[in-house]
C-alpha cells in the first residue's frame, strides 16, 4: 500500500493541501490519504478528499508518536510528539515494514505538507 500522509495548519486550504501532495506524488500511485484523527471535518480536508477520490485514513495522536520520522518540525514534536503529522501518518497507514518513499514536502505557502510511505498490508 502506498500512502500520502498529510500535516497542515488550520488555515490550510485545499491547493495548499493539493500543492504539497503534488511535490511529494510526483511518479507515485497513491493508494490511500492519511493524517492525524483531530482533523477530521476541516473545510479544505473534506475538498481535497473528494478531488482525489482517495479513501482517508485517521490516525490517532497516539500512533504518530510511535513512528520515526526523516524530519523534525519542532510543531509537530510539540503537539503530537512526532518530527513530521505528514511522515508518521503515511507510515502508520502503510502497515507493516512501512518506509518513507519521499521525506515530507511543504506547500509553497507553508501551510500544508505531504510524506509518501509505502508498506505491507494494515
Amino acid at each position: 500500500m502506498i500512502v500520502a500522509g498529510l500535516g497542515f495548519s488550520t488555515a490550510a486550504t485545499a491547493d495548499s493541501l493539493r500543492a504539497a501532495y503534488e511535490l511529494a506524488a510526483r511518479g507515485c500511485t497513491i493508494d490511500a490519504l492519511a493524517t492525524v484523527a483531530n482533523k477530521e471535518g476541516h473545510k479544505a480536508l473534506t475538498e481535497f478528499v473528494r478531488l482525489t477520490g482517495l479513501p482517508l485514513c485517521y490516525i490517532r495522536a497516539a500512533e504518530l508518536a510511535e513512528q520515526r520520522t526523516l524530519t523534525c518540525s519542532p510543531q509537530s514534536q510539540a503537539t503530537y510528539g512526532t518530527g513530521s503529522v505528514a511522515e508518521a501518518s503515511a507510515l502508520a497507514a502503510a502497515g507493516s515494514d512501512a518506509r518513507l518513499v519521499s521525506p515530507r514536502h511543504i506547500s509553497n505557502d507553508r501551510l500544508a505538507t505531504c510524506a509518501i510511505a509505502i508498506g505491507g498490508q494494515t
